[in-house]
């Protein structure tokens, strides 16, 4: 498990959506029996390694979690960002750049344009800090799932660093383009405005922007005599009394001043963005409502009430439609996460026109496409379908999941018969190894789910989980 803290919240968030499905009692064990390991082994239980602790249990995916779907999700936004940053800094450069020979390009549009992105960048990290989103309908508009739950606080600091990122870009692509058509054209700067402004007062300005490179690049900082020389106007000949090499001068401090109030700025804020969303990815997993709970699982023993009667043996309501019924007549065999592995029982194979295998190991589209492959099968009047599933594996999200996506695509009529396997198939289940299945089917809809015995077991069921044997 990573110690990246955006991915940490997550898988957390993620597990602690699932564990809604499961009992109290089960999950007090299964923490306190993973913190007496800890203690047993000298370290501390924090949620990197109970996170850890349940991926080993749960056994190897091929398919992405929710973490990596939505972390992909804001990579595509940066990277979105990146390339549009770099497009815009390119093409904005080229056109502060625009010379036809017959005139100046003007620094005092310079420093406009480097004073109007400045702002830009310092509006994106007060919006981060305040919690404003103002760019959250471009990350609907991209059709992606920038998160949900917990993470969703999130989303104003990760827009702000992918904002800063293509900020990057654009200051990097910009500069670039400046050095090549330094190099490609012979470009002739000075400075203009309309107002009455001395060459002095412009000479102190621009001093005060060169200050933090003046003493590494002399060069990169004008002399008063600079900025008196190549002033220009409009309806002036700037070359009658100018000496044209003077009006290239400009371009060390053109290139030093975007790399300095451009570049850097968004580099600084861009890590700032990035040190704001770990902090906060960390105090929301501190503060979780799951953490809480899991860390009162983990300190509080689970005790034993010494009543000498305890339902922890004791059946679901026998009277219930979601109790143990007779195998149905299908033809349609469905094996979830490795059930029926490595060779299926004779009396479930025979007379099966549709043999499929999901869950586990299975992609996501695999299930999908057993999903509609079933669909098409159950249009020709077969209305149940057998699900095997591993005795011994406690019910899960997944399989819930699964089967909530069933009742959406197949037919209204269509029924699913639940039969667990012992680890030996020919074999019947223990009682206490069925009963979580009971209780699954009732979750899931006994109107849908139903629980049976496979065709090896020959007694009345009813009987056979009544006197427990």
């Amino acid at each position: 498990m990573t110690d990246n803290p955006l991915r940490l919240l997550l898988e957390f968030d993620s597990q602690a959506q699932r564990d809604r499905s499961q009992p109290p009692t089960f999950l007090h064990r299964r923490d306190r029996k993973f913190a007496l390991v800890c203690e047993e082994q000298g370290e501390a239980p924090d949620a990197a390694r109970w996170l850890a602790h349940l991926n080993r249990l749960s056994g190897p995916r091929a398919t992405p979690t929710s973490a990596d779907r939505t972390l992909a999700s804001w990579r595509r936004i940066n990277g979105g960002f990146a390339v549009s940053g770099a497009v815009a800094g390119t093409l904005a450069m080229a056109g502060l750049l625009f010379y036809d020979g017959g005139q100046r390009i003007n620094i005092t549009v310079f420093l406009a344009f480097v004073l109007l992105h400045l702002i830009f960048a310092l509006f994106t990290t007060v919006q981060a800090m305040a919690g404003w989103q103002p760019w959250r309908w471009l990350a609907h508009r991209l059709g992606v799932n920038p998160g949900d739950g917990a993470f969703t606080r999130l989303q104003p600091a990760l827009m702000a660093r992918a904002a800063h990122l293509g900020g990057i870009a654009f200051a990097i692509a910009g500069l670039f383009t400046l050095l090549a058509m330094v190099v490609l054209q012979d470009l002739a700067f000075g400075w203009s405005t309309t107002l009455d402004t001395a060459a002095t007062s412009y000479h102190g300005l621009v001093k005060a922007i060169a200050t933090p490179w003046a003493w590494l690049w002399p060069a990169a900082a004008p002399d008063l005599a600079l900025v008196e020389a190549t002033r220009f106007f409009r309806a002036g000949n700037p070359t009658a009394s100018t000496d044209p090499a003077l009006w290239g001068l400009w371009w060390p401090f053109v290139a030093m001043m975007w790399a300095t109030w451009v570049l850097l700025p968004r580099i600084i804020l861009w890590a700032c963005a990035s040190v704001q969303a770990r902090q906060k990815a960390r105090r929301l997993l501190t503060s979780h409502p799951a953490m809480h709970a899991l860390l009162y699982r983990m300190e509080t023993p689970a005790l034993d009430t010494g009543n000498s009667h305890h339902d922890a043996d004791d059946l679901p309501d026998t009277d219930t439609r979601g109790n143990l019924l007779s195998l149905p007549d299908s033809d349609i065999l469905l094996c979830w996460a490795g059930a029926g592995e490595p060779e299926l029982p004779e009396s479930l194979r025979s007379g099966k026109q549709l043999v499929l295998r999901a869950g586990g190991s299975a992609r996501l589209s695999d299930d999908d496409q057993a999903l509609h492959r079933i669909a098409e099968h159950l249009k020709n009047n077969t209305k149940a379908v057998i699900l095997l599933v591993r005795c011994w594996q406690p019910p899960t999200g997944e399989l819930q999941d699964f089967l909530a996506a069933a009742r959406d695509i197949w037919p209204d009529n269509a029924r699913v018969a639940l039969v667990p396997l012992a680890t030996d198939s020919n074999q019947e289940p223990d009682a206490h190894q069925i009963q979580p299945w009971l209780r699954f089917a009732q979750r899931v809809g006994s109107e849908f789910v139903q629980v049976s015995l496979p065709p090896l077991q020959m007694r009345d069921p009813y009987t056979a989980i009544g006197d427990g044997s």
